[in-house]
């Protein structure tokens, strides 16, 4: 495999996505290949059956390296489910020394504080944000690196999950016979593929769709304030369809997807689809008028609970107000009527993301479907890790070949990019599928 090369793979519950991209010469990304296949071994983003899953990756690999003519080795894999929850907490350290400037291993020490949290059995914490800091009581700080001071705290925004599911997606992986490079909240993954950092920095709420869960990353002065999973998504829509209709799953799925609407107004009451019935029996005959007020109770409810997670995080007080409104990606967003329907409930600004804010002009229109906006996101989260690993073999290697001096100890150390703790999970699970082989 290439080097400048990165794989994304997207393990959903209703597809599994591996899409290979690269940097061209202009810094945008392009999507080389594409491969999807149906996933059956994982019920609202959690793996139930191994052995289907490893053929579902493998499957889509196989595809995307079809398409691309290249080979796979590593891949970066998004990680979300109903196992997932997220808490603010607040933690601080006294520093001995208050006559030094406050460095990267102070704030590493900070975090590594909050990682001895207690948290429920099986829970793992996945990913510490720090959202500000406050030295000596000071506070609104961003970024505390070279101040004096001798009580350093933070606000952290600090993400939870179940340690055996990522592990299952680990081992998954490692079976159909690839590398894990990476690991990233699925949330975070999609955000960097649909949203711009204007809308980072005025407040933006995006929610990803998809068939098992509802994602939600919420934004504010380009720092992320809060993320949730809601363990339903464009399934029990599906589900609902054929229960009230008393169909087949795939003929609801197809119902929802061509004459499915948001919005029960819409139709009027004389227009009918025909289903062809099972094995010689009669057809049935639905009204579009039911069949979208079947999917608006359900898109309700799944708005609403979203909505209540947005005001937990404070839309309604004025200093976190979210000005640029809601962002709607994945598979799910592409419902007839549903941004209308999403301003109606929330009364916030609306408007459905596509994956194009870091693709190549010329990319093709299947890749810039909100169907793939994790995917995307999982690329170019490949991409800037190997950078930084890059960066970090070029640094090793000038720091090896110079001879060091006193002047080379004055120069003022560049600020390395923290290594977040998805790295460090990262290596944790693949040491833990090594030992466990």
């Amino acid at each position: 495999m290439e080097h400048n090369i990165a794989v994304g793979l997207d393990i959903g519950t209703t597809k599994i996505v591996a899409m290979i991209g690269r940097k061209n010469e202009y810094g945008k990304v392009e999507i080389l290949g594409i491969g999807k296949s149906k996933s059956l071994g994982v019920h609202r983003g959690v793996v139930n059956n191994i052995t289907q899953t490893i053929q579902s990756i493998q499957q889509a690999v196989q595809e995307s390296e079809v398409a691309a003519d290249s080979k796979i080795e590593a891949v970066t894999v998004g990680i979300a489910g109903q196992h997932i929850r997220s808490l603010q907490h607040s933690d601080y350290i006294t520093r001995s020394n208050s006559e030094t400037v406050i460095d990267d291993d102070d704030i590493d020490r900070l975090i590594n504080q909050v990682h001895k949290l207690v948290m429920l059995p099986g829970e793992e914490i996945i990913h510490v944000l720090p959202q500000e800091y406050k030295v000596d009581g000071q506070g609104e700080i961003k970024e505390p690196i070279g101040m004096y001071g001798g009580r350093l705290e933070a606000n952290f925004h600090v993400v939870v999950g179940q340690v055996s599911s990522i592990r299952n997606i680990g081992r998954c992986v490692q079976s159909a016979g690839l590398n894990l490079e990476g690991i990233t909240l699925e949330p975070l993954a999609s955000a960097n593929a649909v949203l711009s950092q204007e809308e980072k920095e005025a407040g933006v709420a995006l929610i990803d769709i998809g068939g098992g869960t509802t994602d939600l990353a919420i934004f504010r002065d380009g720092i992320i304030r809060h993320t949730a999973v809601i363990p339903f998504g464009g399934n029990v829509i599906t589900e609902d369809i054929k229960e009230g209709c008393s169909i087949i799953e795939k003929q609801a799925e197809l119902l929802k997807i061509k004459f499915g609407s948001a919005w029960p107004g819409e139709n009027k009451d004389n227009e009918i689809v025909s289903i062809p019935g099972l094995r010689g029996r009669e057809p049935k005959e639905i009204t579009l008028k039911n069949l979208s007020k079947i999917i608006h109770a359900r898109v309700v409810e799944i708005v609403e609970q979203v909505y209540v997670e947005i005001k937990n995080y404070g839309h309604e007080e004025q200093k976190k107000k979210l000005i640029a409104g809601i962002v709607l990606t994945g598979g799910g967003s592409q419902l007839k009527h549903l941004k209308q329907l999403v301003e109606y409930i929330t009364g916030m600004d609306t408007r459905i993301g596509y994956p194009n804010e870091h693709l190549a002009g010329d990319s093709d229109e299947d890749v810039t479907s909100p169907l793939y906006a994790t995917a995307v996101g999982l690329v170019l989260d490949g991409l800037k890790r190997q950078e930084r690993v890059k960066i970090e073999q070029e640094e090793e290697q000038v720091a090896d070949e110079a001879p060091s001096s006193i002047e080379d100890e004055v120069k003022e150390k560049p600020i390395k990019e923290r290594r977040s703790f998805l790295d460090k999970l990262t290596e944790r699970v693949k040491d833990f599928l090594d030992n466990a082989e």
